[in-house]
């Protein structure tokens, strides 16, 4: 500590140590701004306090005095753990908003616009689980005669899903062909993502393309969760599988391309492994609990559907989700 500064700090202790006043205390208060700027230590403070209080009572115990000793070691452990848990911190900090860029960036660049066709009703909800969604929508239609979408979801988190679901954007965006067939948009997909992405990163993917002449959806999918088909006359729930590769895994791969007939009332549910998965501290929640309750919603409007399942199975896990969510409708209305 500079000498100036330790003259002053002991002048000012012995002010307060013989009046306490507030006056006193307060400028004690005001001095410590100047130990901040010169950079003294708390233990160096301790070593003058020490010292102040040898000249101002000289027969002070010496069981006193030692006790400063202790006090001193102390601090310096203290501010070196302090040091690095406020670098720790700043660290942190700094993560956080780069990671807040990040999905700002992420919202910003993935954004996709709700088809609007005549006879098709589209509900959508995709809630991540963190910052970073690790699930990804994309719509492609004329808006007359077609609508797709794709449903992907990357097996890992944060930045690097999120770069892996640029490409998938950078591919689609390039399909300009609203009728293109599924299992085409799989293969294009897959080819893309298998050229950039890591080998310990991989995309399933889930492509629907609704005709509006015919009423059909023909659908194709790359390792990901079957879709739900809801028969409005049956009153019943069938899965809609078609089998195929994770995205990214080999360049050349065949895709599997399937059909199903959609009258008034129908609907076709996409999701990703964060609905059927859910899970309480009891356990995952049953599909036939999930399938059941959209059951029950299916007179509701596409979107009152997303939504409400949501809200039911956010409850069920006590608000707390443990995977991003998604859950797109297809509902044919007339």
């Amino acid at each position: 500590m500079p000498r100036e500064i330790e003259r002053q700090y002991k002048e000012i202790l012995k002010q307060y140590v013989m009046q306490q006043t507030e006056k006193n205390l307060y400028a004690g208060q005001n001095f410590s701004r100047q130990l901040i700027k010169k950079n003294v230590a708390p233990e160096e403070v301790i070593s003058v306090h020490k010292a102040a209080l040898e000249e101002m009572f000289p027969e002070l115990q010496t069981e006193v005095l030692h006790s400063f000793d202790f006090l001193i070691e102390m601090m310096i452990r203290y501010g070196l753990a302090h040091s690095e848990h406020q670098s720790l911190l700043q660290h942190q900090k700094e993560l956080n908003v780069e990671i807040d860029l990040a999905a700002n960036v992420q919202k910003t660049l993935l954004k996709t616009t709700i088809p609007q066709v005549a006879g098709l009703e589209i509900g959508l909800i995709s809630v991540p689980a963190r910052k970073m969604n690790g699930d990804y929508i994309y719509f492609l239609s004329d808006n007359h005669h077609n609508a797709g979408v794709a449903v992907a979801d990357v097996i890992g988190k944060g930045i690097p899903a999120a770069l892996c679901m640029s490409m998938i954007k950078y591919g689609m965006d390039s399909l300009q062909d609203a009728s293109t067939d599924p299992k085409k948009v799989l293969d294009i997909i897959n080819r893309i993502v298998e050229k950039g992405v890591n080998d310990d990163m991989f995309i399933s993917m889930f492509y629907g393309r609704y005709n509006v002449e015919h009423s059909i959806l023909t659908y194709a999918s790359a390792g990901h969760e079957p879709a739900l088909f809801y028969d409005a006359q049956k009153d019943e729930f069938s899965e809609l599988h078609a089998k195929g590769l994770l995205l990214g895994v080999v360049p050349n791969v065949t895709y599997a391309q399937h059909d199903v007939k959609m009258e008034t009332g129908d609907f076709v549910v996409m999701m990703t492994d964060g609905v059927t998965e859910c899970r309480t501290d009891e356990g995952f929640i049953e599909q036939k609990i999930i399938a059941s309750l959209i059951q029950s919603l299916h007179h509701e409007s596409a979107q009152t559907i997303v939504d409400t399942v949501f809200k039911e199975l956010e409850k069920m896990q006590n608000f707390e989700l443990r995977d991003d969510f998604t859950l797109v409708i297809f509902k044919k209305t007339n």
